[in-house]
């Protein structure tokens, strides 16, 4: 929580005079942190000090210690300050590029990296979650230039799926010495585990969160698919008067109701058992004559006469509600193919096979 030292004339950021003319102070970040601690009192202070680790609290202890005699205008003035900094852009918003500065003006950037590395990889709470939510291959890629001892140790540590997974990428020889270890390995000193750690969250995650950022029109892309359609027609016309190129590649990336048509019939029957009946007949309300064919042609004639006679008993329904549940059905497909139990291949035009 240190700051460099501030000279005379800094921001709230870099150190704040305070006092009268006679009793002038620049204090620093940490001393001024343990000044408004003291002021809030144990009730209102002990909820934010339970939110630091030993290290910050030890930091705040000593400014506390060395903080000396604080004047009420002092105070004042300190309170005024930091409230008028909060509030100087009429609303906060937390988000990475907020959350970085923040941290920035009272950690060391290295520090800050390694945290921000951390907060921008795959979700989990450690490294070990963190490994789990990354893709076998990418995992296994990375592990098969490590000592096989250290391959073992990682595996163990990881979910059983995840590691089953991992296994049956890396090259067989090398796999089957890592079962070896794997099923006569001690416990692991906690000097080694800690480095090796250490070495995945500086060499490995930290590589793979710069890899695996997305590219600005993925992101666009998946911004237009949750737009409703009369939104998302109105952005993508104006958006191609202004940049058609850019227009092109968020349509070639985004992925719609009408692409579930190009689905293998397989995929396609998976998706239908995994979808409330109801929900489908309000999204086919809306859909073209050919993808309304296209889903009859994948159900059973019994099942499609009941979904013709669904979508009939409905009446006129709002175009608000069709496009909802036609967004429900594609996250549906888009959450089965991830979890592998089907494919989606958005193929163009001058992509698909004949005969």
């Amino acid at each position: 929580m240190s700051l460099p030292a501030p000279t005379e004339g800094d921001t709230l950021s870099k150190g704040l005079q305070i006092g009268d003319e006679t009793n002038q102070r620049i204090m620093t970040g940490d001393e001024k942190a343990a000044a408004l601690l003291l002021a809030l009192g144990p009730d209102f202070g002990r909820p934010i000090l339970e939110e630091l680790d030993e290290i910050e609290i030890r930091q705040l202890s000593r400014a506390m210690v060395r903080l000396g005699p604080i004047t009420q205008d002092m105070l004042d003035q300190l309170l005024a300050d930091f409230v008028l900094h909060v509030s100087s852009t009429g609303a906060m918003a937390g988000n990475t590029d907020t959350t970085e500065r923040l941290l920035l003006s009272f950690l060391p950037p290295d520090r800050v990296d390694l945290i921000m590395e951390e907060i921008r990889g795959p979700a989990g709470r450690n490294i070990w979650e963190k490994l789990s939510n990354v893709s076998e291959d990418i995992l296994a890629s990375y592990l098969k230039n490590e000592y096989p001892q250290t391959i073992a140790v990682v595996l163990t540590k990881i979910s059983p799926d995840h590691a089953s997974r991992v296994l049956m990428v890396l090259p067989e020889e090398l796999a089957m010495d890592v079962v070896q270890r794997m099923l006569s390995i001690d416990p692991v000193q906690k000097e080694i585990l800690e480095k090796i750690e250490s070495t995945l969250r500086t060499e490995f995650m930290s590589t793979l969160s710069h890899t695996q950022r997305r590219d600005s029109h993925e992101q666009m892309a998946d911004i237009f698919n949750a737009f409703d359609r009369q939104t998302e027609a109105r952005f993508m016309t104006a958006l191609e008067e202004i940049n058609r190129e850019s227009a092109e590649r968020i349509k070639n990336l985004m992925f719609t109701f009408d692409d579930l048509t190009r689905l293998e019939s397989a995929a396609i029957q998976t998706l239908l058992q995994n979808f409330d009946k109801k929900e489908l007949a309000l999204a086919m309300k809306g859909a073209s004559d050919s993808a309304k064919e296209f889903f009859f042609a994948n159900m059973s004639a019994r099942a499609a006469n009941m979904m013709r006679d669904d979508m009939d008993s409905m009446g006129a329904v709002r175009l608000k509600d069709v496009d909802e549940a036609q967004g429900r059905l594609v996250n549906t497909a888009k959450d089965l193919a991830a979890r592998g139990e089907i494919v989606i291949n958005k193929g163009k035009a001058d992509e698909e096979m004949v005969q």
